[in-house]
């Protein structure tokens, strides 16, 4: 991207949408046939699958925990997924992001229905423009339900961000690129509880609260997302 181009011109961004507007969502549950339970979650160019295997006896038995299971996640960027070609395997930032989606997640479960066993959420970003974590955590969140595994609530995850010191909601490639901040949360949308809030960039209180503001709305729709590609498998 040219260093002169504009991300904001006359309220609209660089792919016509509002500040406060989405990407093209796509949501499906039940993708994969030889997993417990599975999802797949598109926004824009950016696109994850799930797969949850479990409840499961958990080894080695010295990491079972007798009054709970545990829930673990790995988080992966594949190969093809970016334009440069990645190497193959988890790297140090994704082992990061799969811990930080291991607390997103677990804390809807009720991992005290499970002791001593594990549930595995793998996440796969098979197309990365940005936002590439909310979008595996939303796929997860799918694979979780699909697998009929007893929940508070679906966790929905969405970022916000700031351009042109403008807040927006979900940022694209290029404003992620170009931006000033990043702002990514993961709630349950049924008890509005945040399970997930990090952020690249500075900014002041103001405008914090706007971005989490368009964050929350925004994991709302995602919910909403959600929950219809879910319907779809009963």
């Amino acid at each position: 991207m040219k260093k002169d181009k504009k991300l904001l011109k006359n309220g609209k961004r660089i792919d016509g949408r509002g500040i406060g507007d989405l990407r093209e969502m796509e949501a499906e549950a039940g993708v994969l046939e030889r997993a417990d339970g599975s999802g797949y979650f598109r926004m824009g160019d950016t696109e994850a699958i799930a797969a949850v295997f479990g409840p499961r006896e958990l080894h080695p038995k010295h990491k079972q925990k007798p009054q709970r299971g545990i829930l673990q996640c790995r988080y992966n960027l594949a190969p093809f997924s970016v334009e440069d070609r990645k190497r193959p395997g988890p790297s140090r930032r994704a082992k990061e992001i799969g811990k930080v989606a291991e607390g997103a997640l677990s804390s809807t479960v009720f991992l005290e229905e499970f002791p001593t066993a594990t549930i595995d959420v793998y996440m796969e970003v098979i197309t990365a423009d940005a936002g590439t974590r909310c979008v595996a955590l939303n796929a997860g969140a799918i694979a979780l339900a699909d697998a009929g595994i007893p929940m508070k609530g679906i966790i929905s995850a969405c970022a916000a961000g700031k351009i042109e010191d403008t807040p927006v909601l979900d940022l694209k490639g290029e404003e992620d690129q170009g931006g000033q901040v990043d702002l990514p949360i993961a709630m349950n949308a049924d008890t509005g509880e945040v399970t997930l809030l990090q952020m690249d960039g500075m900014t002041n209180i103001e405008e914090m609260d706007e971005m989490l503001e368009l964050a929350i709305k925004g994991c709302e729709k995602v919910a909403k997302k959600q929950r219809e590609a879910l319907m779809k498998t009963f």
